[in-house]
């Protein structure tokens, strides 16, 4: 058992709890929520600034996944929320898809050391816990945490390019920060709750994105379980409103999304820090499965074709180098 998360190498595994209050306990903590609310956090004996251990890869041919929803059935998921939003019932849904492909015992680690040459992240994180196993190139971050400061970067508007970013995607982002605003302040102090960055550009290996920064302070007594109480799943992955949002999404969504778009990160409760990312550009190893998650966020102004094509273009490639 071992997990690597923000630059430290954590060994020596001595506790395993569901029970997130132990994250404000001591020690340092290896955290994943899965998307469906299922903690696993794991305390480690030994951690230390290092680099991942190497191992090699051997990935499955690009053609062995398969997709939970292929392309029919994703344009016509975007035409429901599309109506929905005419309904009123939402504003915005994120619409995700759920690749497999055959893989037995497959080695997260040398996944691990696969991602961090050809798609560098900086929330890059590889797990094997008990129940787990995960190699991540998250860029996006749920939640970090220095004392009573906390902060969430939400990611909406993905592109190639600057230039393919459209209008529509400023304003799902905006959107986005007002959910992430609104879900952080049930539990910051009052009036704590600010945007430091509105729709800033953000360069990523064959991709660019549109990131916002919402902080906040917690009031003395406020800890990791009402934090995440209050803004789990992460609003970026889920929608506006959200309750409605998780109920459409739960209609269209055939499979269970697990790790992905849930909450990967690391808790040290002796110095009050963590970061916790969104569970997206995430691979999961699950009963001889290696599985991946992609998706596209949808509003009233999406092209159910352009919305597909940018779940492929997010998944390109995380596949690539994962079927080396």
């Amino acid at each position: 058992m071992f997990a690597y998360a923000g630059g430290v190498l954590a060994t020596d595994l001595i506790d395993v709890t569901s029970d997130l209050a132990a994250l404000d306990s001591e020690g340092f903590w290896a955290v994943v929520v899965t998307y469906e609310g299922k903690v696993t956090c794991a305390r480690f004996a030994t951690v230390r600034e290092a680099p991942l251990p190497y191992a090699l890869w051997q990935g499955p041919p690009r053609e062995a996944w398969s997709s939970s929803l292929d392309r029919a059935a994703y344009v016509s998921g975007v035409e429901t929320i599309r109506a929905a939003i005419a309904e009123g019932t939402v504003y915005q849904a994120n619409l995700c898809r759920i690749l497999s492909a055959p893989m037995p015992d497959a080695d997260m680690l040398g996944l691990g050391n696969a991602l961090a040459g050809g798609n560098p992240a900086p929330y890059a994180a590889v797990m094997r816990l008990p129940g787990v196993r995960i190699a991540s190139a998250s860029p996006e971050l749920y939640l970090s945490r220095d004392g009573d400061i906390v902060e969430s970067r939400p990611i909406k508007g993905t592109g190639r390019t600057p230039s393919d970013l459209l209008p529509k995607d400023h304003a799902e982002n905006i959107m986005i920060v007002d959910l992430v605003r609104n879900d952080l302040g049930r539990v910051a102090e009052v009036g704590s709750v600010s945007v430091p960055a509105l729709c800033a550009l953000e360069e990523h290996p064959g991709l660019v994105h549109l990131v916002s920064t919402v902080r906040a302070r917690l009031p003395d007594g406020t800890g990791w379980p009402e934090l995440i109480a209050a803004t789990f799943p992460p609003g970026s992955i889920t929608g506006a409103p959200k309750s409605s949002a998780l109920t459409l999404l739960n209609q269209l969504e055939p499979e269970p999304r697990g790790p992905y778009c849930g909450a990967i990160g690391w808790v040290d409760a002796d110095s009050r820090r963590g970061a916790l990312a969104v569970g997206i550009r995430t691979f999961w190893a699950e009963e001889d499965l290696l599985r991946f998650g992609t998706g596209a966020g949808i509003t009233w102004h999406s092209d159910p074709w352009r919305e597909w094509h940018e779940t492929e273009l997010k998944a390109a490639r995380l596949l690539e180098v994962a079927s080396r």
